[in-house]
């Protein structure tokens, strides 16, 4: 500290370093980035080695996000929140889209080889990726640890293959590339078709990526899933072979459900970031409905919530598993840190439709996709456009166009009762006319019968 006493007497320009860098320092040292990994049970596999490097000071690392979507999906989220921890350790985090990488495809883990990118696609998703990175990442502060983003491809378009098979392909044997597991599995007859020469040299590509990194940007580290420890690995062992250079690897678990079914997918499919693809609604949900023993792990890995404060909510649910709070706080947490506070709030109002005191109004104000995602499941009826138009009574429409009630009887005795809404308010007669003034959306008419049972009119 004397460094720092001494230029605060003196007051000159170069005081104001000198106390920057030790505050750096400081802040660098309140927040272990490995221990932090550890206890959000986020360290598979790690080379020794590691933990030391952070003791020099500020480190570089780098993890590799596949661009083959122009969005990310909740399958990339648990690699993003490395490096968010990273960064908010006080390290340097670098963001590799796989330009050139994404032209051939990754055989860890794939039984299939991927499609190809054309650059002009490339270039899209390297443009929204950053985008929602950025709700991550600091990319645009003069904080010495500030993302980045960089694109393979912009190093590797331009390297013949006569200059990658001197400078990459003879300090790495064809028997070292041969006995990765991603190699051998796919040579052993788990894929049918086989391992192509163009997913061969992947290994070789990631490698380069990590050798540039190292020569041009410092980077020391490379982080990712397990499937990815044999290409960080080829990376390392061609830097100790191009220019004995020594660096580092650390990778985390591939995230499942409890039960080790795949975590992130749905009936549907993926569960993307981008709410063109997933709903905030549809998002929100997804986590609201994880199992409490997913739910335990997965607040740890997909939040930045402290370990005191996990402690406590884990406790608080343990009291009263019935009121879902890891489930609740995990949800609003991704969903404000993926997408907004705003879109948080109207993702609450929305399943309250389906499962709380809902009104008329919070109807109303849901947008087409969320208004279907709420509605998801429930029985449908297509009806003509034609037959609102002029207006139609209540009996009728939940009689004879929509099969909603087995009789006109039933449906007259239970509104009477106070058992039926359309658009979650109570309808106050039978022979109410229904018309277009009732359509959500310029489209739909949603039911209750009783307090459970919805059913969605389309109007076509």
């Amino acid at each position: 500290m004397a460094c720092l006493f001494q230029k605060i007497v003196s007051f000159d320009k170069e005081s104001y370093f000198c106390i920057e860098t030790i505050n750096i320092k400081l802040s660098f040292h309140s927040m272990n980035f490995v221990e932090e990994l550890k206890w959000r049970g986020m360290v598979h596999t790690m080379m020794p080695g590691t933990e030391e490097l952070f003791e020099k000071g500020i480190v570089t690392a780098y993890l590799g996000i596949d661009p083959t979507a122009d969005s990310l999906h909740i399958g990339h989220l648990c690699g993003v929140m490395m490096l968010r921890h990273f960064q908010r350790c006080g390290h340097k985090p670098i963001a590799l889209l796989g330009g050139a990488t994404g032209m051939i495809g990754d055989p860890s883990g794939k039984s299939q080889e991927r499609n190809l990118l054309d650059e002009n696609t490339l270039r899209h998703n390297q443009e929204c990726i950053k985008k929602q990175l950025s709700k991550f990442l600091d990319f645009d502060s003069d904080a010495p640890n500030h993302a980045e983003l960089v694109n393979n491809y912009d190093w590797m378009k331009d390297f013949s293959f006569l200059d990658f098979a001197r400078t990459v392909g003879k300090h790495i044997t064809v028997n070292y590339m041969m006995a990765k597991d991603s190699v051998q599995k796919r040579l052993n007859g788990e894929a049918r078709d086989g391992l192509s020469f163009t997913e061969f040299t992947y290994q070789l590509l990631q490698g380069y990526d990590f050798l540039h990194l190292y020569e041009t940007k410092n980077c020391k580290l490379q982080l990712g899933g397990s499937d990815q420890w044999g290409n960080i690995t080829t990376g390392a062992e061609l830097i100790r072979r191009t220019n004995g250079g020594e660096v580092f690897a650390l990778t985390c678990p591939l995230v499942t459900k409890a039960d080790g079914t795949k975590f992130g997918k749905t009936e549907s499919g993926n569960v993307w970031l981008d709410a063109r693809y997933t709903s905030p609604y549809k998002f929100y949900q997804f986590w609201l409905n994880v199992s409490d023993e997913d739910a335990k792990r997965y607040i740890k890995i997909f939040t930045s919530i402290s370990k005191e404060e996990i402690e406590a909510l884990s406790a608080e649910h343990d009291e009263a598993p019935h009121l879902r709070v890891l489930q609740k706080r995990l949800a609003k947490e991704v969903t404000v840190m993926v997408h907004s506070e705003a879109d948080y709030e109207a993702a609450v109002e929305a399943s309250n439709i389906l499962f709380g005191n809902s009104t008329s109004e919070q109807l109303h104000k849901l947008d087409e996709d969320t208004l279907l995602a709420v509605f998801e499941g429930v029985p449908q009826f297509e009806i003509s456009r034609d037959t609102v138009l002029g207006g139609i009574p209540a009996v009728e429409l939940t009689t004879e166009v929509a099969a909603i009630f087995p009789s006109k009887g039933e449906m007259r005795k239970l509104t009477q009762g106070g058992g039926v809404s359309i658009n979650k308010e109570k309808l106050a007669a039978p022979d109410t006319k229904i018309d277009t003034t009732y359509l959500l959306n310029n489209k739909y008419i949603i039911v209750q019968r009783g307090k459970k049972n919805y059913y969605l009119l389309i109007a076509k």
